[in-house]
Formats: C-alpha cells, structure tokens, sequence
C-alpha cells in the first residue's frame, strides 16, 4: 500500500464483530462498502442519493392538495382527517393488524408499488401494487444498477417520526424467492437498523441516514432479523422503501 492509497482509504463508519466471518471492503465502483457476515452479505453507501435528490424524495412522497408538506404534524391527524388528504404521487394507507385477536394499526404508514399482479402479503395484509411512477422508477433504476437485479415491487414504508417504528422480522416470504436480494434507501431523518443472528448472540447497528442505500443479500433472512426501534426524541419524518423481486 502506498502513500495514497492510504489516504483514499475509506473505514466502514459502524462497528461489526471483530471476528472470523466479519469483514468489509470499500468499493470505488459502486462507492460504498461490500460487508460480508455470516450467511449474509451488505453493501452500504451511505450518501447513495445526494441532497438534493434525497430532499425532493421527501417532498415528492408527502406532495397533496391540502395540507402543508413541510410544516402538517402528521401524528396529530386523526383517521377522518388522513382520509381526506388526497396525495399526489404516493397512495399511502394505514393498516391493521391482528395480535393476539386485537386489531392494532400498524405503527408507520405504508403503500405497495409495483409490476402488473405483483401483490405482495406480509402479517396477514395483503397488498395490490399500486402502478409505477415516474419518481419511483427513477429511484429504483439506480438501485438496479448497483444491485444487478430489476426489481418489481417496493413496499413504502413512512415513519412520521421516531415514534413510529418496526419490530424484529425477517423477510423471508415465499413470494420472494430462497434468497431475495432486498434494496433498502432511507430518505429524511436517521433512524438505527438493527440486524441480529436468529439466536441473538450478534447484532449489528446500522445508522441509515438522508439518502443511504443497504442491499441485503445471500442467506441473511433465513439467519438474520432486522428491525427499527423507536427513537422518541426524533421528530422529523422517515421513508424507507425496500425494493424487492416478488415470484408469484
């Protein structure tokens, strides 16, 4: 290694296990870093879209006909008054789900976009693709070239602020094949993404800033879990949207 590869050199800026079966290596190409763990892959870039792409994503997907995008507090509207929002590019809704025989709303707004048939089921909800945009299929076109992998869906998932969160899964549906390959871009406030082995004995924090894209790959979803906890003192909106293959 010479003098300047040593100043180019990059350094993952989240820790992983320093262990046998950890590693990671920066990627000039794709400019982010290819992460291998046990049984998984990542790759992290962890400003994907600049600012101005990322900030126009935000407006983009809260753009409507009555309220202000940039100033409504979201979690003070009450069902009646969502419903009544029309918005323009996203059709976003808020479901339910059965725990434990109580219905209890999901904790975050989402919405299904994707190829003609392409429905996808997740917690018992089923979901009809919404057809493509024009600014989704602009996100997902540079995603697909990083990934190699043309995607057909993308579940939207909106937090309206750190109270909104995802619990410990793995996305391990049929539909989506043995093992999916799943593009994750984070657009608004920074939220941690957690992944931790099956059996709990590792876990992993991965900060998901303004523009960051995760890739997630190989055998991760059968021997790994992800999750968003809540993060209260976060008060600005997140979009996550996880683009995926769906085989049905």
């Amino acid at each position: 290694m010479n003098l300047f590869d040593e100043i180019s050199e990059k350094s993952l800026p989240f820790d992983i296990p320093n262990e046998d079966g950890y590693s990671s290596k920066w990627d000039e190409i794709k400019q982010g870093f290819v992460i291998t763990i046990p049984n998984g892959e990542l790759f992290y870039a962890e400003h994907f879209f600049d600012r101005r792409i990322s900030d126009r994503s935000v407006e983009y997907f809260l753009e409507n006909n009555t309220n202000n995008w940039l100033t409504t507090k979201w979690r003070s509207l009450e069902p009646d008054e969502f419903s009544l929002i029309s918005f323009k590019n996203i059709n976003w809704k808020h479901d339910s789900i059965n725990m434990y025989g109580k219905i209890t709303p999901l904790p975050r707004l989402t919405s299904w976009y994707g190829d003609t048939g392409k429905s996808y089921s997740y917690s018992g909800i089923n979901s009809n693709p919404n057809e493509w945009n024009k600014g989704l299929l602009y996100i997902k076109s540079k995603i697909e070239e990083v990934a190699k992998v043309k995607f057909n869906g993308v579940l939207m998932n909106w937090y309206r602020d750190g109270e909104d969160y995802l619990n410990w899964h793995a996305d391990d549906e049929k539909e989506l094949g043995k093992n999916p390959i799943i593009g994750s871009v984070n657009f608004g406030a920074t939220r941690d993404f957690f992944i931790r082995t099956n059996d709990k004995t590792q876990k992993i924090t991965i900060p998901l800033k303004h523009g960051t894209l995760l890739i997630m790959s190989g055998k991760l979803q059968h021997f790994w879990q992800h999750s968003v906890p809540k993060r209260k003192k976060i008060k600005d909106v997140r979009f996550n949207l996880t683009f995926r293959v769906i085989n049905n």
